[in-house]
């Protein structure tokens, strides 16, 4: 898709090779320059070095982050991307973490996609919908900028945090041991700006600007099975 000479460039992001293949080639037909990455981690591991105008993600990744939580951070990181995200959810407003969406994200049914036109009309909306002015980018000091600074495994183990784990059943999910997690702790705490201020609780702080950001975290099916398995 050209605009006065100007390839946009595309990252799709989706963890099913068959739907990802799919949607990449329809954005190759319709002029876009595409790169795909089937998770969200490696997505971001390689986010500035693409520098794309567009994200089409999946939501659910089968890990995490999933699609909103990418979104999330990448709209912190280039407010000027434009977000389109793949369910499988009737209606926007249904999908898990729809509410905490940035403004401006275009929602796809996956079963629309059989329509390719549906699918680029989506992402133009996405892209003239998306704002661009440097004052809609948001202070170097909030809640998502610090979340932004952790690696994957950090963003996870805070995750169980917020879910109210206690150390020992972090590192027995996360299959490893407590002074490891302890560890991956005071690093999580280190990035996110927290381990300086003595009138502070870094636990707590930390738990807050997770929330802030994504909301209240629901389990994932490891946590379940990890929930459930004897000893």
């Amino acid at each position: 898709m050209a605009d006065g000479g100007w390839t946009r460039t595309a990252l799709v992001v989706e963890d099913q090779p068959f739907m990802r293949a799919l949607i990449a080639d329809a954005l190759r037909h319709a002029g876009f320059i595409v790169h795909d990455r089937d998770s969200a981690s490696r997505a971001l591991a390689d986010l500035d070095d693409l520098d794309p105008d567009v994200l089409i993600t999946d939501i659910d990744l089968g890990s995490r982050p999933n699609g909103i939580e990418l979104a999330v951070i990448v709209n912190a990181k280039a407010p000027h991307m434009a977000i389109v995200f793949l369910t499988n959810y009737p209606r926007a407003g249904t999908a898990p973490g729809a509410a905490n969406a940035p403004v401006g994200s275009v929602f796809v049914n996956k079963a629309a996609i059989e329509s390719v036109d549906a699918l680029i009309q989506a992402v133009n909306a996405a892209l003239s919908a998306t704002p661009t002015s440097p004052s809609s980018a948001p202070s170097i000091e909030a809640p998502i900028d610090r979340i932004a600074r952790l690696t994957h495994t950090q963003l996870d183990t805070l995750r169980l945090v917020a879910l109210g784990s206690s150390n020992a059943e972090i590192a027995r999910r996360r299959g490893t041991s407590l002074r490891a997690l302890e560890k991956t702790l005071t690093r999580t705490f280190d990035a996110l700006g927290l381990t300086h201020d003595a009138s502070i609780t870094p636990r707590v702080a930390a738990t807050n600007l997770y929330l802030r950001v994504f909301g209240f975290p629901l389990p994932v099916a490891a946590d379940v099975a990890s929930s459930e398995s004897p000893g």
